[in-house]
């Protein structure tokens, strides 16, 4: 949820992989996937409470403390990256933040809807005020059987930052020091510790561009 937000209300992402986690979805969805059933059944349901604790400081808050920040999801990790989004969303001018590269990892293309919507608004927000270069938006599709697209014509804008495989991330830090010649770029993870490593990796690594990068990292 983004700090400056004021709803009543905040969404919860829950990967279900796990026997609690199963038995907290069963807690909470209704027996029958029919839309016509659904309805009747949360005016009936008697939901568990739900307890929050927090909120607690985030590493990815210091992303928006940078000129230039790198930030890679892989899969439900694009979680905690939706409050910086919103933040953007919300006003990008007060922070230090100024070319945000964004790199989402998914397996199939239906998670991409997660936050597909947020995204092109993003997107066209940035358009609209002549900062196309603000965010830079890449999804990777890593399992396909063939060429696949985010359904809806809204979508287009993503399709066209949808690419097949898994990012080749020696070239894209080359790309990011080129473009970012003598600048410090903050990255930050949050997905599989084999993304994580190989980032923590190429930040440590030394280019020709006087291109610093400093490596940050969420639990996962």
């Amino acid at each position: 949820m983004c700090p400056t937000e004021t709803k009543a209300t905040f969404g919860v992402h829950l990967k279900i992989v796990g026997d609690w986690t199963e038995r907290f979805r069963d807690l909470l969805l209704p027996p029958s996937n029919q839309d016509s059933e659904i309805l009747p059944f949360i005016q009936s349901r008697k939901y568990p409470k739900l307890y929050i604790d927090g909120p607690f400081g985030s590493p990815f808050e210091e992303s928006l403390n940078y000129e230039v920040s790198l930030c890679v999801a892989g899969g439900i990790g694009v979680t905690p990256f939706a409050s910086i989004l919103n933040t953007l969303l919300d006003d990008w001018k007060p922070y230090k933040l100024r070319r945000l590269y964004f790199i989402w990892v998914c397996r199939d293309i239906q998670s991409f809807r997660w936050f597909a919507d947020l995204l092109c608004v993003l997107h066209n927000k940035f358009w609209q005020e002549n900062r196309p270069d603000y965010v830079n938006i890449q999804l990777y599709l890593s399992q396909t059987d063939g060429i696949q697209k985010i359904i809806g014509e809204k979508y287009q804008a993503l399709n066209s930052r949808l690419f097949i495989g898994r990012p080749r991330w020696k070239l894209l830090f080359d790309e990011i020091a080129k473009c970012n010649r003598g600048k410090t770029v903050g990255v930050f993870c949050c997905g599989p510790s084999s993304i994580s490593k190989t980032l923590h990796k190429l930040s440590n690594q030394n280019n020709p561009y006087g291109t610093r990068f400093e490596y940050n990292k969420e639990s996962f």
